[in-house]
């Protein structure tokens, strides 16, 4: 039984490896946010993965950046941080971010990227076109 030990240890860390979201396709591209609940969003709001576990994008008024450290298909963002910028659609950044910050799971299917949760919640993002 003994002999098994290191196997089974060698079988759980591959099992654990941090396969974030850059892993899936998220990496090369920007993700602009089209829906949140089924209702079309109606400010412009972007993410992006620029390296391994970082998130960053544009709310309607401000940046904004934090980590995404949960492996895919599981997301969740720690230490948000967010430029201090008004603007007339600080009431759909307050949207954005409180959604933002809900979701738990993310799919990738080529241009398009869904983040949910398992509360029924959904942000629908598709890839921004290139150029």
């Amino acid at each position: 039984m003994k002999y098994l030990a290191p196997a089974f240890l060698m079988g759980l860390a591959a099992c654990q490896a941090d396969e974030t979201l850059t892993a899936y396709g998220a990496a090369d591209k920007t993700w602009v946010l089209s829906a949140i609940d089924g209702t079309p969003y109606p400010a412009r709001a972007t993410l992006s993965f620029p390296t391994e576990g970082s998130v960053s994008g544009m709310a309607p008024c401000n940046t904004f950046g934090a980590s995404q450290t949960a492996p895919y298909p599981w997301f969740s963002l720690v230490a948000l941080r967010a430029t201090r910028a008004a603007c007339a659609d600080l009431d759909q950044e307050q949207i954005f971010f409180d959604a933002l910050s809900d979701m738990t799971l993310a799919e990738i299917s080529g241009d398009v990227f869904i983040l949910s949760n398992d509360a029924g919640r959904e942000m629908l993002f598709t890839a921004q076109p290139d150029g």
